[in-house]
């Protein structure tokens, strides 16, 4: 017999990001501020929206993944919103090359990448994203309402803690 009590899930930050954005780059403060304010009472998920306009972005959520299989998906992610100039300019290479820095399998990366072991998890992201609306990165969602960054960041750390904090109150 189990006398604890059975724990309930985190609430869940549901963040619509696109690597290749700079406005998702902007976000990284407000990400790594929550995390730290959270920890594990809060689950950061990471959801894909590759925007047309960048032609590295599908690439780069595939490689999200990737480095997510490989155990690193947030330290990858965070070191490529760090280089979006870089990914600009030199492409598919570049994530190979971040997964290398990074100490992740740089070969398996790039057969990654070759055999598209990951797209099916790109598409659905992006089409759930577009069936609640999401048009820009980022977008966060969290207790069932859509916060859009991708017009500014200005308050919506806040907003984000506040909806937090009261889903953890209600768990009690």
């Amino acid at each position: 017999m189990n006398d604890s009590s059975p724990t309930r899930p985190a609430p869940v930050l549901d963040i619509w990001c696109e690597l290749q954005c700079p406005d998702c780059r902007s976000a990284l403060d407000d990400i790594r501020a929550l995390r730290a304010r959270y920890g594990d009472r809060l689950e950061l998920r990471l959801r894909h929206f590759p925007l047309e306009k960048h032609k590295h972005a599908f690439a780069a959520a595939q490689a999200a993944e990737e480095a997510a299989e490989q155990g690193q998906g947030w330290p990858y992610v965070e070191a490529v919103l760090a280089r979006v100039e870089e990914l600009d300019r030199e492409g598919e290479p570049f994530l190979v090359e971040v997964a290398g820095e990074l100490g992740l399998d740089a070969e398996e990366f790039d057969t990654a990448l070759v055999d598209g072991r990951h797209i099916l998890i790109v598409d659905a992201d992006q089409a759930e994203g577009k069936a609640i609306g999401v048009t820009g990165t980022p977008t966060y969602v969290i207790g069932g309402e859509r916060l859009d960054g991708g017009k500014s960041q200005e308050g919506l750390r806040e907003r984000i803690e506040e909806i937090a904090d009261r889903l953890l109150a209600e768990q009690g």
